[in-house]
């Protein structure tokens, strides 16, 4: 199977279990928020942003399991993917360990952390013990969901997961529509992620001869995992920082009732951000197995590819957010939540520019050349810390997404399209061109349509919200059709063929 048609495997499977994943989610949030309410919704948003950041035991050794899987697979060498594997598991037991012991001091001090109403304290350390637990649980099976990565049976991860995920929304459903609350979609959704881990288990001894023995442990191959994962740990530590930190600081330092009002407009950025990340991540073991057989050739052509491919799906949807906000948010939740509208648009436009490049950052970890990455994404999530915490004190939830969108906006526009020129030796005009100037013009065309409808045409409703969407959806389609299958592009060239002039 070549590349190009590997690559649309992978990513025709994940857009399918993506668009079942944000569909089901979409139509879930708005429930759950109306049947738990403010309170309890923001602390279900704030105890699972906390036992994220349990991710952080990783050190960064799931990034490194993908990695030398896709090279230990390219270059059939099964005695070390079996040292690798045997190490890992027995890494994460212990990371498995170390989590139970902080949920269990963290179930008694929940209170200290969090503006909790008192009303809602034994349910929140419940519920955040059930996530402690399921956290715990998913560690050392998280290594099978790896091993799938590596060995780039995408279609594999994602497909089986479009059953795990709608049978967990039916359930959550049936649960709150008999009364239950926070405990029961607790539950529900720890048990269904620890399902869907068990099937990615089954799946990985199926695609190839796993051999998983405490024999095979060893030392030497830990300490080469870690001296790769050390700098994608970094990477991870500032992933929560950048991402992860705004309801933590808000719930601690404004209110836990105040994260609702945030969340509503950081999750639409993020149902739109999943789109381009679960792409994304099919760029890493390629490059990995790319850098391993020394063809730097399609190295390049990957990157500008992939880049112009995220850029063609972030670019209109952060149109459609920032166009379209008010309306969707209004038709999603309630005229209640407008406000939410001020935080969409501070964080969809830096965080788009920083995902039309998601391709770079993944090439980047596949070959191992991180280290530059991971220092400046770590000094970014230092200062939007600081600066969110100071900002929150004068702008509230809005200071909070400045935070975040300030440092964000520098890394992606000065600091990584020249990185990534410089690692791969790609001249920064035509990388740029060659990857984003379609995906540009696509969307004016989209934004005017987009900016007359709202104008003549006010959506209040699912229907005409729909139409809208459809409407500007049909004309960027047909225009990226044309781009695509015209005899000459807009540029005078096919842009797939333009690929090839990178490699003269």
């Amino acid at each position: 199977m070549s590349l190009r048609e590997q690559a649309a495997k992978n990513v025709s499977a994940t857009w399918l279990g993506l668009l079942v994943h944000a569909v089901v989610g979409f139509f879930l949030s708005p429930f759950i928020l109306h049947r738990l309410g403010d309170d309890a919704f923001s602390l279900w948003v704030l105890v699972f942003s906390l036992t994220g950041y349990y991710g952080l035991l990783d050190l960064g050794i799931r990034s490194s399991i993908v990695r030398y899987v896709a090279k230990f697979a390219a270059t059939q060498n099964a005695d070390k993917l079996s040292c690798f594997l045997s190490t890992s598991v027995a890494f994460y037991a212990i990371a498995s360990l170390v989590v139970l012991l902080l949920t269990g001091m963290g179930f008694f001090h929940l209170q200290s952390l969090f503006k909790i109403p008192p009303s809602f304290l034994g349910s929140a350390r419940v519920l955040f013990a059930l996530a402690g637990a399921g956290v715990a649980l998913s560690f050392p099976l998280s290594v099978f969901a790896a091993v799938l990565e590596g060995l780039q049976k995408f279609s594999w991860l994602h497909l089986s997961q479009v059953g795990v995920t709608l049978l967990r929304g039916l359930l959550i459903v049936i649960a709150l529509s008999q009364g239950g609350g926070l405990v029961a979609i607790g539950a529900i959704t720890v048990g269904m992620n620890l399902f869907g881990y068990l099937i990615f288990m089954g799946m990985a001894f199926r695609a190839c001869p796993l051999r998983l023995s405490p024999r095979y442990v060893d030392c030497h191959s830990f300490w080469q995992m870690l001296s790769y994962s050390a700098f994608a740990f970094v990477i991870l530590l500032a992933e929560k920082l950048r991402f992860q930190s705004d309801p933590i600081l808000i719930g601690a330092l404004l209110s836990s009732s105040a994260v609702t009002y945030f969340s509503i407009g950081s999750k639409l950025v993020e149902y739109s951000s999943s789109a381009v990340r679960s792409m994304a991540v099919i760029f890493t073991p390629m490059s990995s197995h790319l850098h391993a057989t020394g063809d730097v050739v399609r190295l390049r052509r990957t990157l500008v590819a992939g880049n112009r491919a995220c850029a063609l799906i972030i670019f209109p949807l952060c149109a459609i957010l920032v166009i379209l906000g008010r309306s969707i948010i209004e038709v999603w939740v309630g005229t209640k939540y407008l406000s939410s509208y001020f935080v969409l648009v501070i964080l969809a436009v830096p965080k788009t520019i920083y995902l039309a490049q998601s391709t770079s950052t993944r090439i980047l970890l596949g070959i191992g050349r991180h280290r530059t990455l991971a220092a400046v994404l770590l000094l970014e999530g230092a200062i939007n810390l600081i600066l969110s915490i100071w900002l929150l004190s004068h702008f509230g939830i809005v200071g909070v997404a400045l935070g975040t969108a300030i440092p964000l906006t520098f890394t992606c526009v000065f600091f990584l399209p020249r990185h990534v020129r410089r690692e791969l030796d790609i001249p920064l005009s035509t990388f740029l061109s060659q990857a984003y100037m379609l995906p540009l013009s696509l969307c004016v065309p989209l934004a005017g349509v987009l900016l007359l409808m709202r104008q003549e045409f006010p959506a209040h409703h699912y229907g005409s919200l729909i139409l809208q969407v459809a409407c500007g959806g049909l004309l960027y389609s047909a225009g990226l059709g044309w781009a695509l299958l015209a005899p000459n592009g807009p540029a005078g060239i096919k842009p797939w063929e333009a690929l090839t002039r990178l490699d003269n």
